[in-house]
């Protein structure tokens, strides 16, 4: 007879209950559900990372050790590379156009610590190509004082202040050097030298061990880490700065 009014019960299904949070400690502290990674996930991360380097690691080398000449007139050669890098580098020269070479590097460091105040690895580059053939009026060695982490782009900024200070307007340049430094020596040599003046690298592979295997040598290990992480720091960190490279006389 009479209409009765139906009761709902909330369905604990539908509304399912918030996450438990309790407190403790005068409500100092509160525990609550928090997201992980499983260990399918963990899994599925340690083969994508293992996949990545599968990929990366077999061209690391080839990464660093880029060859990539340009059309130039002058050759640049790191003094401090070994002979085989210079006999590499008088071929260069004689089989190339090139109307000189330019050899840099700061002081040379001896047993001990010891540096020779005299001698530096553009002076010692420029006797290692007399002796090889290369003539004296087309070598001219620009050396520098600075020696340390920045070397490299130092002797880039010591060959840009002596094309300034002798008025040679050079708009492109190959540089000869080792290995996995090469790409590294590109990029400081960009920085110093500027828009202006095209760079080109050469690298000379170690004949010390396999390039295409070097994760099996422990000098290719130590090679491809070292210049790795120099070329990081070059790319990312090194803000160039032109003061305070104390090139030397211009002898030789």
């Amino acid at each position: 007879m009479f209409a009765t009014k139906r009761e709902t019960v909330p369905d604990a299904m539908a509304n399912p209950p918030l996450p438990l949070r309790r407190r403790r400690v005068f409500g100092l502290l509160t525990r609550r559900e928090r997201w992980g990674i499983s260990a399918a996930g963990w899994l599925l991360i340690v083969l994508g990372a293992l996949a990545v380097a599968l990929i990366v690691l077999p061209n690391l080398y080839s990464f660093l050790a880029v060859t990539h000449r340009v059309e130039a007139k002058v050759l640049v050669v790191e003094g401090w590379v070994h002979p085989y890098a210079i006999h590499a580098a008088v071929e260069e020269f004689r089989t190339g156009r090139y109307d000189r070479i330019f050899t840099t590097g700061g002081p040379v460091v001896g047993k001990g610590g010891y540096v020779n105040d005299f001698q530096t690895e553009a002076s010692v580059g420029a006797e290692q190509l007399k002796k090889q053939g290369i003539p004296g009026d087309v070598l001219q060695m620009v050396p520098t004082r600075v020696m340390g982490r920045d070397r490299t782009y130092s002797s880039a900024v010591a060959l840009e202040e002596w094309f300034s200070r002798h008025g040679l307007h050079v708009k492109s340049i190959n540089i000869v050097t080792e290995g996995a430094h090469a790409r590294r020596s590109g990029l400081l040599f960009e920085k110093a030298l500027g828009r202006q003046v095209d760079v080109g690298v050469i690298s000379v592979p170690s004949p010390d061990f396999d390039a295409g295997h070097w994760w099996h040598y422990s000098q290719g290990l130590e090679d491809v880490v070292q210049e790795g992480l120099g070329y990081l720091y070059a790319k990312l960190f090194f803000y160039p700065r032109k003061s305070g490279t104390q090139t030397s006389t211009d002898s030789g």
